[in-house]
């Protein structure tokens, strides 16, 4: 269909919001609701938040030491590494890990240092027979074995003791392959709370990446984090997905420490207009939000009768259960589109559903508080006993590139660049401030406010509250 006339009313920003519309939206649903879907927030107190944990250099270390070292963290897919010596690296500030399929088929994780002289093993992800090192030729197996050394007759002192590569604690769910530094910490089932029953139904485990993106962004890694722990910036950042998008209309909720979701409801307008009819309502999210199962918006017209919401629910179910192979008339209209996104402490967040899933990473950018590394996946479902596609390759965009530079990205690459344009003017802000402090909306922000309880949790401090 030909895009409608965009004939609606702006109203003024102070009057918009209603975090119980997701809650109004699934009573109307016709089929049963799963519990995880109810609201589960704790409340927080309203302090302020220092810029010092954006901007101050001692703080950044002060993560490096107490909890990169103590968390678990989102290192690949599985299915990136299929087959004995596929591997991936992980550099997290000062540490770097191998992240290795072996020959017995069990994923391990390595710290990425020959035991002679220290050279990193692996500068990036690849596929090797032997972890051989490129400096004097130390050679492990894929099980981080030591199997030969050069001039063995010349290290006749290290007989005896074990040479083999020191190991970091692995552990896999749904596909996401985790990594922790902390042999004493919990397991990660423990540590993802109530995370694995909400997925339950999902079938994450079937997912390939079919889109991986990643550039270097010019701003502190919890900025980037906290750009998509909210949506109320969406109004004034996004305006173009207003006539789809319930921003400030959304649901916010807190599961222990490491967990915490945003419900933003989709196919219904904003709260700051007024007057959006619901053909312009589907044009716009077929053709602007990135994640729906078609994005041709000339191809549907809405059924007479009919709203978006339940056009849009019922045209994903279709093209997502063929996909999967799932008979998917279970699932609720919210489950088949509906922003659903959940943050796992302390980097990573991933977009629930029945597929339209995108995974975030954010990590620090080597030691430089002021830099950090944003990834962006793309994940589609296969059918049970389906061969999977390979998974896509990683693509590394330039610093000078925008995200909109990656086709494979479709509508989101614009979007995201959006969001860019914000953070490094909030490196910018930051330390300019003369309050010296950042204050956080009470409901809509309170994801941030979680993470920041998280992370002074680890670090011994009380600036979170």
């Amino acid at each position: 269909m030909n895009k409608p006339e965009e004939k609606f009313t702006l109203l003024p920003q102070d009057q918009a919001g209603d975090p119980k519309l997701f809650q109004t939206l699934l009573k109307q649903e016709t089929v049963p609701v799963p519990d995880y879907l109810a609201e589960h927030y704790p409340g927080f107190s309203n302090e302020d938040l220092s810029v010092d944990r954006y901007a101050s250099r001692e703080f950044h270390r002060l993560e490096a030491t107490r909890m990169w070292t103590r968390t678990w963290q989102f290192v690949g897919r599985e299915e990136q590494i299929p087959k004995a010596g596929d591997h991936l690296v992980y550099d997290i500030i000062d540490n770097s890990i191998i992240v290795m399929r072996g020959d017995d088929g069990v994923i391990r994780g390595f710290h990425n240092s020959c035991l002679h002289r220290g050279r990193a093993l692996r500068m990036d992800g690849g596929t090797v027979g032997k972890l051989k090192c490129p400096y004097h030729g130390f050679t492990w197996s894929l099980k981080g074995k030591l199997e030969s050394i050069p001039c063995a007759w010349d290290f006749k002192h290290i007989e005896g003791q074990n040479n083999d590569l020191p190991q970091v604690r692995v552990e896999s769910w749904l596909g996401f392959v985790f990594i922790n530094l902390d042999d004493n910490a919990p397991p990660l089932a423990d540590y993802l709370n109530e995370l694995p029953q909400h997925f339950r139904d999902y079938a994450f485990e079937r997912s390939v990446i079919i889109a991986h993106v990643q550039r270097r962004v010019a701003t502190n890694w919890k900025v980037a984090q906290e750009a998509f722990m909210e949506s109320m910036h969406a109004h004034v950042t996004h305006p173009q997905i207003l006539t789809f998008t319930g921003d400030c209309d959304s649901q916010y909720d807190m599961y222990g420490d490491n967990i915490s979701r945003s419900v933003t409801p989709m196919a219904v307008p904003s709260s700051h207009t007024k007057g959006v009819v619901e053909p312009l309502v589907l044009h716009d999210i077929l053709a602007e939000s990135g994640r729906m199962a078609d994005s041709n918006a000339d191809a549907h017209t809405l059924p007479e009768g009919q709203t978006t919401r339940q056009y849009i629910g019922e045209l994903n179910r279709s093209i997502f259960g063929e996909a999967s192979g799932r008979d998917l008339s279970h699932a609720t209209l919210a489950e088949l589109q509906d922003a659903i996104l959940y943050s796992i402490f302390p980097n990573t967040q991933i977009w629930s559903g029945y597929c339209g899933n995108i995974v975030y990473r954010v990590i620090p950018d080597g030691d430089n508080h002021e830099s950090c590394i944003f990834d962006v996946m793309l994940l589609w479902r296969h059918k049970e006993g389906e061969v999977p596609p390979a998974p896509a390759r990683l693509n590394r965009l330039p610093d000078d590139q925008p995200f909109s530079a990656a086709s494979e990205l479709g509508a989101l690459g614009p979007v995201f660049d959006q969001d860019m344009r914000n953070l490094g003017a909030m490196t910018k802000g930051l330390k300019a401030s003369k309050k010296g402090a950042v204050s956080l909306a009470s409901y809509q922000e309170s994801r941030i406010r979680h993470h920041h309880q998280t992370l002074d949790k680890y670090l011994g401090t009380g600036g979170g509250k």
